[in-house]
């Protein structure tokens, strides 16, 4: 009999800071495992208490992946169980925790193998950080090294309005080979509902990672289709 082998995991890293909008970190997660990529998941401490407020989810180190499946399933609107978790195969090893804590987990190093990283949504702090290469929790350490091997670096920045220095901050990103991206909704898809704004910059990210995805209507260059689509 031939030695079993286990199945081989190259995944996107997630981070999530702790700016709002965590709606929008649920959709890129579902969206990743849709597409069929295994997902790495750093939550950092912000996050958590951003995501208690926003969904009422406490999302715990033990019950990490119980605590995931509920935020998963649950729409942008607040309603549990929206989203069938089932579909997208959220278990087994499909989805990975790290501890924003842990500096010693696999994204820390360079030589741990990755696609490249999202984080979503980015707060001020969290660009601040990673454009100066601060490395305070493994959240920012994970980015820098994506940085410094050239891999893809999605941020998705949620803030508004946006002062001088975090501008600054967001050129140096760029120059540095990420993608910023805000997290700017658009409505030319004909969005009815909250989730469909949602879906639209989630896609967006997922656009900017290469990763496909129905996730929103792609403009076809046909003028009032999106009101058409709302009225109908």
């Amino acid at each position: 009999m031939e030695p079993y082998e286990k199945r081989s995991r190259t995944p996107w890293v997630v981070g999530v800071s702790g700016a709002s909008g965590t709606p929008y970190a649920a959709a890129v997660v579902r969206g990743l495992l849709a597409a069929g990529e295994d997902v790495d998941l750093v939550v950092s401490r912000a996050s958590r208490l951003t995501l208690l407020d926003e969904t009422g989810i406490k999302f715990r180190d033990a019950h990490w992946r119980e605590d995931l499946r509920t935020w998963l399933e649950l729409g942008a609107d607040g309603k549990p169980h929206t989203f069938d978790v089932d579909a997208v195969d959220a278990s087994g090893d499909r989805v990975r925790y790290w501890p924003a804590g842990d500096l010693a987990a696999g994204p820390s190093s360079g030589s741990y193998p990755v696609k490249g990283m999202i984080v979503v949504p980015a707060s001020t702090a969290c660009v601040a950080g990673v454009a100066l290469g601060l490395s305070k929790d493994l959240l920012q350490r994970a980015a820098s090294v994506m940085l410094k091997e050239r891999r893809k670096l999605v941020v998705a920045v949620r803030e508004t309005p946006l002062s001088g220095v975090t501008l600054k901050q967001l050129v140096a990103l760029d120059e540095a080979g990420a993608v910023v991206l805000p997290a700017s909704p658009a409505f030319y898809a004909g969005a009815t509902h909250i989730q469909d704004l949602v879906d639209f910059v989630a896609g967006r990210v997922l656009d900017a990672a290469g990763v496909p995805h129905q996730l929103y209507r792609r403009w076809k260059g046909e003028l009032g289709e999106a009101r058409s689509r709302s009225e109908g």
